[in-house]
């Protein structure tokens, strides 16, 4: 279970986080919806160990992201797909998804690039394997950034806006990715604007506002007039974000 408990971060004067509790159990499907500088990317970072609490505590099966020994094991259970790749742009493909199971697993180089040519081809990409992410499209290269969370046999998946900077073909592309993802069992923590797949693919919806989780509901409730609907901030935000 991935579980925070009355997270707080801030930056500067600013609180983005306030009194978060959250629990995402093996085999959920949570995205969390919100505003844009409602938290939400933070929280993810703070989840990963790349953002230092202020407050509360977060653990990843048990182990404590705060503390530096545990959030090691806590990073071998958990792998994070970010919206602007992140890809290490002197390596090819195959060896972006190779490098942690290499490095961190300490598993047989060649065994590491077998299976990163394998979650290569499961994604269609079979023929960019030894490409580099200058030659790759911006949906090429998501792609390769999901492989290589996949690589690490994460428990849990992170997803941090991941088709924000892709355009509308790219973005069905790892939708289509992700939905098999999730029929597949896949445990994901899914940061989205896109409200529609978010409905789909959910078990559960959270919405942050100003840094505050305010709803936590089933996928159905939330989008019911008697669940989620129910909160005047849901709808306005629900509203505009269909418009758009």
């Amino acid at each position: 279970m991935i579980k925070a408990e009355n997270v707080r971060k801030v930056f500067g004067t600013t609180t983005v986080l306030e009194s978060v509790d959250l629990a995402i159990n093996p085999g959920e499907v949570v995205s969390i919806l919100g505003a844009s500088g409602s938290g939400k990317s933070t929280l993810i970072r703070c989840i990963n160990g790349l953002e230092k609490l202020d407050g509360g505590r977060i653990t990843v099966d048990d182990f404590d992201v705060s503390k530096p020994k545990e959030l090691a094991e806590a990073r071998k259970r958990s792998g994070t797909v970010f919206q602007l790749f992140n890809l290490y742009p002197h390596m090819t493909a195959v060896g972006n998804v190779a490098l942690a199971p290499v490095e961190v697993l300490k598993r047989p180089r060649a065994e590491a690039e077998r299976e990163a040519r394998e979650l290569l081809a499961s994604v269609g990409l079979t023929d960019r394997a030894d490409a580099y992410p200058t030659q790759l499209s911006g949906g090429q290269r998501q792609r390769v950034g999901i492989c290589r969370a996949l690589a690490m046999h994460p428990r849990y998946l992170l997803l941090d806006e991941v088709t924000s900077a892709l355009d509308p073909e790219m973005t069905a592309e790892i939708l289509n990715i992700l939905a098999r993802l999730a029929e597949g069992g896949t445990t994901m923590l899914f940061v989205t604007h896109e409200i529609e797949f978010a409905r789909q693919i959910s078990d559960r919806i959270v919405f942050l506002d100003k840094g505050r989780l305010v709803v936590d509901l089933p996928t159905a409730e939330f989008f019911a007039p008697s669940g989620g609907l129910a909160s005047p901030r849901v709808v306005q935000f629900l509203s505009k974000m269909r418009k758009e």
